[in-house]
């Protein structure tokens, strides 16, 4: 496959992941679905593409800017790092839905984390641990 195939494939994977998690966020179904199948499937894929596609010198450019910016040259190397980004902030969402369900939040609360998390990783993170915070009143929780 391109690099625009894989690309517009894990962008569709990931769209409908956040859809399901966006729907369905406190069904087991659903984050075994979640985390079993495209989360490990995005960290396959990943391993795959970076172990047969980088050489060691990729992975000694990762120790200045001038260099990790070089390796955005090639499409395959931003579509690796961009497999990265969905798996990571999907799981992000995982563990923000997950934790809320522990704690009793309602589950529309969270769409706006969701999909700042979706958008914009951290950000969305942040919005969550602020909106925890105001519900539980403590700043500092156990992962």
């Amino acid at each position: 496959m391109s690099p625009d195939q894989i690309f517009q494939l894990v962008n569709t994977i990931a769209l409908l992941s956040w859809i399901i998690l966006l729907l369905f966020p406190f069904k087991e179904w659903s984050k075994k679905l979640l985390l079993g199948i495209i989360i490990s499937g995005f960290a396959l894929l990943y391993g795959f593409l970076a172990f047969t596609h980088f050489s060691v010198d990729t992975f000694e450019s990762f120790g200045e800017l001038s260099q990790l910016a070089q390796l955005n040259a090639d499409p395959m190397n931003v579509v690796i790092g961009w497999i990265h980004y969905l798996a990571f902030d999907l799981l992000a969402g995982l563990y923000i839905t997950k934790n809320a369900e522990e704690l009793g939040l309602n589950r529309y609360l969270l769409i706006p984390c969701q999909l700042f998390t979706f958008i914009m990783g951290p950000l969305g993170v942040l919005l969550y641990l602020i909106l925890r915070f105001a519900y539980t009143k403590k700043w500092l929780h156990a992962v």
